[in-house]
């Protein structure tokens, strides 16, 4: 566990930050700012955990899911090296089979798709598919940073099957895809 005693440091009032391995980067490095995309999303996901009302399954998704983020926050904010002095915090294979597990047993009660789905329905589908766009936005960083930095190939899956699983859950809590919003192409020409 982490225990913090001070909330700030100035230690970034010039602008920087540290990683995990105590090296210093600037505030906009792209590394900061695929984690802190990342702590975005988990955001989100306390939100949407807010509509979840009557859903203990969904709401203890989502907490995994929480946790989970926090995981890959701390795997993307510690450089992998060859010979660390402790062995970092990375996302497993397992956390995405779980994920996998999930997506399959929630989509099996669910409708085909006749059409591409707008986000809203209920307030929890809306905060889950805003949830899954920041994901999204976080899998772009997460993949750039990849071209020039290793990222472990575990948090890279880990982050796309997530925006399936926030979708696929989206659907669910819209009373198993019956409130979903079908996008109508063209309807308003």
């Amino acid at each position: 566990m982490v225990k913090l005693t001070r909330i700030y440091t100035r230690g970034g009032d010039r602008g920087e930050t540290s990683l995990g391995d105590g090296s210093r980067v600037p505030k906009h490095a792209l590394r900061v700012a695929a984690t802190g995309t990342v702590d975005e999303t988990n955001a989100v996901l306390g939100l949407a955990r807010l509509h979840t009302g009557g859903q203990p399954e969904t709401d203890a998704m989502l907490a995994r899911i929480q946790n989970d983020l926090f995981d890959l926050g701390a795997d993307l904010c510690t450089p992998e090296q060859e010979a660390p002095g402790y062995p970092p915090l990375r996302i497993v294979e397992a956390q995405v089979e779980r994920l996998e597990r999930e997506i399959d047993a929630l989509n099996a009660g669910l409708p085909a798709l006749e059409s591409f789905i707008l986000p809203g329905g209920t307030p929890a589908a809306a905060w889950l598919h805003l949830g899954r766009t920041v994901a999204r936005r976080a899998e772009r960083l997460i993949t750039e940073l990849a071209l020039t930095e290793p990222v472990g190939a575990p948090a890279l899956k880990y982050i796309n099957r997530l925006s399936d699983h926030l979708f696929v859950l989206g659907r669910a809590v819209n009373d198993q895809g019956r409130h979903d919003v079908l996008w109508r192409p063209g309807e308003n020409r």
